[in-house]
């Protein structure tokens, strides 16, 4: 036929074109699947990097078993806030106070609500007595408890009405920097276990990591996870 001329595919690079093309098409729907399973895998190993040495533990400040620190002021006064450990697990969150001054408060009370997009963590008091101030510039600038937990970060002044017996329980110095290693242990263990429990699909993935805490764990977790934080971490004893 006139004008048409013959080619023989293998006599030119037309079958190196071919496995271009084949090698493509396998690998792209490849490189989606190990994608979306990087993704799952980079979201439970961020969970995994918060070491002890990262951790604030001032000497002189009373540690309660619900995350919280307490403080004697001279005056008499005492004051409380949250410890490192749970602000690295949380990251930034709002605070709202649920006790105003005035209010007289026994420990374990509800006195104040950490929020993070929709989830929130409830802090019980560790002290009874009257609230006398509340720390009114965490509603401007939330990050203080994460940035100086121990100093601008404070959530309340009270004055206790049971000092010794609400201290009864707390920990100071060696003993409490031990506590939080156990606790970030027992933290661990909690988020791979949780994650087993509502997640089964992906627990090869949890099980694989076996690194460190990671800041800010609670917000890369679902809302599930932060009801059973409350009740395994936050609740006085």
């Amino acid at each position: 036929m006139e004008g048409f001329t013959y080619h023989n595919i293998f006599d030119t690079k037309g079958i190196e074109y071919i496995f271009i093309i084949i090698f493509f098409a396998v690998l792209i729907p490849f490189w989606i699947i190990l994608h979306r399973k990087s993704r799952k895998l980079a979201l439970v190993s961020e969970a995994f990097s918060i070491s002890p040495d990262d951790l604030r533990i001032p000497q002189g400040v009373f540690f309660g078993r619900n995350h919280t620190w307490l403080y004697l002021l001279k005056n008499g006064k005492a004051r409380i806030g949250l410890d490192d450990l749970l602000m690295h697990t949380t990251g930034l969150v709002n605070i709202s106070f649920t006790a105003e001054p005035g209010t007289r408060v026994e420990k374990g009370d509800l006195i104040a609500e950490l929020n993070h997009k929709g989830n929130r963590l409830q802090i019980l008091s560790p002290l009874s007595g009257e609230i006398r101030k509340a720390n009114d510039s965490l509603n401007k600038h939330p990050e203080q408890m994460n940035n100086q937990p121990f100093s601008e970060g404070w959530i309340f002044e009270i004055k206790p009405s049971h000092w010794l017996r609400d201290t009864r329980a707390c920990m100071l110095g060696e003993k409490a920097s031990q506590w939080i290693n156990d606790e970030l242990i027992r933290f661990k263990d909690f988020v791979m276990s949780s994650t087993l429990n509502r997640d089964p699909a992906n627990s090869r993935v949890v099980l694989q990591d076996g690194g460190e805490l990671k800041d800010h764990t609670l917000q890369k977790l679902p809302a599930g996870m932060w009801k059973d934080f409350q009740n395994n971490f936050l609740t006085l004893s």
